[in-house]
């Protein structure tokens, strides 16, 4: 005679198990929490402003995505992992988020909440221009502006020595319908230890800018670009390959008619990370 199948387990048992998983994942954090300070004595990252990382950060998020699947959404599972991320980034040593606002308020807030949690304070501005002068006078804390329109040409405050610069982009997982889509770059103070240099962004300032510069530049670069009244020209925000150097851009200017007036690299991040529709990662 054959055995019978085993019976399904009970809704009190699956129940159990979850309450199992839940007792294991608060206590990894809590064993995660430890390491964090560990690493804050080794370091001593209180004395030296942020901790935050975009190189790993974007790394971390990479592999996330690669290893992810189940029926678990991806917006959720990334949503967890930065709220883990920023908060025990904050743990190790204090900061503020400093948001423009001057292009909408609701899509800024949402970034800065999916990507910092609420333990990060939040802190509004109302131009670009102040909420990069406010990071460049605190020792660690991080400005969210625009990736792809401005009203006026604030990266030119990043070109000085010792300035601030770019060190990211957000989000640094990219797809269809993602919770907090805006294109956001982040200004801050870090190691250069810390900084990604796949992506370089350089502020260009030229005379002669008209479609017919733009329409050669597209396929080269990603550009920003507002009046600059001072040269009857415009201000640039250029994002280029960081393998590619800045000369192609230089040569494509002078080819279009334009001519160039200065230039200067305000910083670099890790390229788009994208996942497209079909859920497969690529990028």
């Amino acid at each position: 005679m054959s055995e019978m199948p085993p019976s399904p387990p009970s809704l009190a048992d699956l129940r159990r198990e979850i309450d199992d998983i839940d007792a294991e994942v608060h206590r990894l954090l809590m064993q995660r929490g430890e390491i964090i300070d560990r690493l804050i004595a080794v370091k001593q990252t209180q004395e030296v402003g942020s901790a935050f990382r975009p190189a790993r950060e974007a790394d971390m998020m990479r592999r996330l995505v690669q290893r992810h699947h189940g029926i678990l959404p991806l917006d959720t599972v990334e949503s967890i992992w930065r709220v883990i991320i920023a908060t025990f980034t904050y743990v190790q040593a204090p900061f503020s988020v400093h948001a423009d606002l001057s292009l909408g308020e609701s899509a800024m807030r949402d970034s800065a909440r999916f990507h910092f949690g609420f333990t990060v304070p939040f802190v509004s501005h109302f131009s670009a221009a102040a909420a990069v002068e406010a990071v460049a006078h605190s020792k660690g804390d991080l400005a969210l502006v625009s990736a792809t329109s401005g009203r006026t040409p604030w990266w030119i405050e990043l070109e000085a020595a010792g300035a601030p610069k770019i060190i990211a982009r957000l989000p640094f997982v990219e797809r269809a319908d993602h919770p907090a889509a805006l294109p956001v770059f982040v200004v801050s103070r870090v190691a250069d230890s810390a900084m990604v240099t796949e992506v370089e962004t350089w502020s260009v300032r030229v005379s002669g800018w008209n479609a017919e510069v733009a329409r050669a530049l597209s396929p080269l670069a990603e550009i920003v670009a507002v009046p600059d009244t001072a040269i009857d020209g415009a201000a640039l925000l250029v994002s280029i390959p960081g393998d590619s150097g800045f000369e192609p851009i230089k040569a494509a200017l002078i080819a279009a008619g334009a001519s160039l007036r200065s230039s200067a690299l305000v910083g670099s991040h890790a390229k788009r990370y994208t996942v497209p529709p079909n859920g497969v990662p690529r990028r």
